[in-house]
């Protein structure tokens, strides 16, 4: 169906396509750039074009091509950068050089490259649906992918490819349906704003290891979980995202850097490449996906760009793998959704927002989860949002919403950055909802006293707060040993359990044996010197304690294998601690 446009405001225009749908894409101009439609006015359909418009004139051509915003799902996406609607970054640099001219498409994924699959031949002949495994494809050293039926297909199998080298074009089965003969590929396509479809949610119960104790020990979040990392420029949001996405234990990363400048964004796309995955000492890339979506790129392709993402991350769900998928930031995207409002002509709500606001971010979020999928496998997703705040202003409406709609908020404080305490995360306004459920991981796996211990760690952080603001008034004078022990106890869990640099090689990841030893190290300190001083020991011997050094220093002295190491350390502070007993409890 061909027509006109009638109409250009930006990135808004309008064309006479009377049977045009609500989603439907686009052609437009000469150039033919993409657009989507997103609203009707009678005859007319409302249309955000992806690129930029100008150029654009009343009567140039609108095609629509009777399809939505669709990503191309298969082998060949592991590994890949992509912009906000999928298209290869490196592909069009090899054709077009370093600027995207408009216009432009190119398929995400290689046709002509070679796959050796292998079929599932018991399915021949019998009823099919989607989700079932049709076979396999090696994609990684790590990743074995699985050829699925897409899930809008049902019907008898009527034909499958033997097991050999295909290419995306080729014919891998034929199905039966009620009303046609579907022929499948290795590949297929999805709306990227319809979420793909699963049997039932499941109770997440695994947390996200990620290596990063204030994350894991503190503020955990589990498999299937939703978070937000809310901060000012120059907190560290981006090295923690990259942490999250070298070191946890997901089977798959997707980064989308949603607006993000430039300058940043190269930066990721320059540093993951020469990363190196520390479960199988390989390329990071060969279990990430990059999309890049920059602030000066078009604003409704940045609208876009997170639904890509989580529309990929939701296809590695579906073989049963876990994925971890990081937006940075959903500031920007919400920015971008402001734009079009207005452009529309919507009545903007809290700071120029549209009144959806709540509902889209609610509608993103809600794509997490651990789920029982079609094909009888469970696997997750775990979002993780990014959010940018003016002037690190956490009660303006998109952390605002954030906040009420993930379980896990990772708030990153200016101060701490400054004082270069890094994760400069804050243990005041961060919260998780998910530590019940945590701590039965914990106690099976690793130990059943890390819920009591952290719950001592954190009330010594708050009590220390409160202290410091009487120090601030009238010196450390004014407080009694027993107060100026729990600073010192405080000072204990800040450096030696929370800071956690990225860049040191033995201390960048902590596996969860060294973090919870680390955490029994320093509140066994604290309490051993609690009662040395209900004995009578001066406050300012316990302060001049060799082993507080040596205490602060184990994160980086002990790697997480030497655990027999830390073990040993804590021996020492006990029959140091019983020396004092021995002298004072004499006394």
């Amino acid at each position: 169906m061909r027509g006109k446009l009638t109409y250009i405001n930006g990135p808004l225009v309008s064309a006479n396509l009377s049977q045009a749908c609500l989603g439907e894409q686009v052609r437009i101009g000469l150039q033919g750039l993409m657009g989507e439609v997103i609203g009707r006015k009678g005859d007319s359909a409302l249309i955000q074009v992806y690129e930029n418009t100008e150029s654009l004139t009343p009567n140039d051509e609108v095609e629509a091509l009777g399809h939505p915003l669709s990503v191309e799902l298969g082998p060949g996406l592991l590994g890949k950068i992509f912009d906000g609607v999928q298209r290869p970054l490196k592909d069009i640099a090899h054709q077009a050089g370093d600027y995207i001219p408009r216009g432009l498409s190119l398929k995400a994924l290689d046709d002509d490259r070679v796959w050796p699959f292998q079929p599932n031949e018991v399915l021949l002949h019998s009823h099919v649906t989607g989700g079932v495994c049709l076979g396999t494809v090696v994609e990684t050293a790590r990743i074995t992918h699985k050829i699925l039926v897409p899930p809008d297909v049902n019907g008898q199998l009527i034909g499958l490819a033997k097991a050999g080298d295909y290419n995306l074009t080729q014919t891998i089965a034929v199905v039966k349906t009620a009303t046609e003969e579907k022929i499948l590929y290795l590949s297929h396509s999805w709306p990227v704003r319809t979420p793909r479809p699963f049997i039932n949610r499941d109770d997440a119960t695994e947390p996200l290891i990620t290596g990063q104790r204030i994350f894991d020990t503190f503020f955990p979040l589990l498999k299937g979980g939703k978070a937000a990392i809310p901060g000012p420029f120059g907190a560290g949001k981006t090295m923690i995202q990259q942490q999250i996405a070298r070191w946890s234990n997901a089977d798959i990363v997707i980064y989308v850097g949603c607006g993000e400048r430039g300058n940043e964004l190269v930066d990721v796309l320059e540093s993951f490449p020469k990363l190196i995955d520390p479960y199988t000492q390989r390329s990071l890339m060969e279990r990430t996906i990059l999309v890049a979506n920059t602030s000066n790129m078009p604003v409704v392709a940045r609208e876009a760009s997170i639904y890509v993402g989580v529309t990929m991350a939701e296809y590695y769900r579906d073989q049963g793998l876990d994925v971890v998928m990081v937006a940075d930031s959903t500031s920007r995207w919400a920015e971008a959704l402001r734009e079009v409002a207005g452009r529309l002509g919507q009545m903007p709500v809290e700071e120029g927002y549209p009144a959806y606001l709540a509902s889209r971010l609610a509608a993103f979020y809600e794509r997490s989860g651990r789920v029982n999928t079609l094909g009888g496998d469970q696997g997750s997703v775990s979002l993780i949002g990014a959010v940018s705040p003016p002037g690190g202003d956490f009660s303006e409406p998109v952390t605002g919403h954030t906040k009420e709609i993930v379980q896990t908020f990772w708030a990153l404080s200016k101060e701490l950055a400054d004082a270069r305490h890094y994760p400069s995360v804050s243990w005041t306004e961060s919260f998780s909802e998910y530590v019940p459920i945590t701590a039965q991981w914990w106690a099976k796996n690793i130990d059943a006293d890390w819920q009591n211990l952290r719950a001592i760690a954190l009330s010594l952080l708050t009590q220390a707060q409160e202290l410091m603001r009487i120090v601030n008034l009238v010196g450390p004078e004014a407080l009694s040993p027993e107060q100026r022990w729990i600073l010192q106890g405080a000072d204990l869990i800040k450096e030696g359990l929370l800071q956690q640099s990225a860049l040191d090689e033995v201390d960048s990841h902590a596996s969860p044996q060294k973090q919870f030893l680390l955490l029994k190290i320093m509140v066994l300190i604290y309490q051993r010197g609690a009662s040395l001083l209900a004995l009578g020991v001066p406050v300012q011997e316990l302060n001049q304690w060799p082993l507080l050094i040596k205490a602060k220093r184990c994160k980086n002295t002990y790697s997480s294998e030497q655990i027999n190491d830390l073990q040993q350390f804590i021996q020492q502070i006990e029959t140091d601690f019983h020396h004092y007993f021995d002298e004072y409890g004499a006394k």
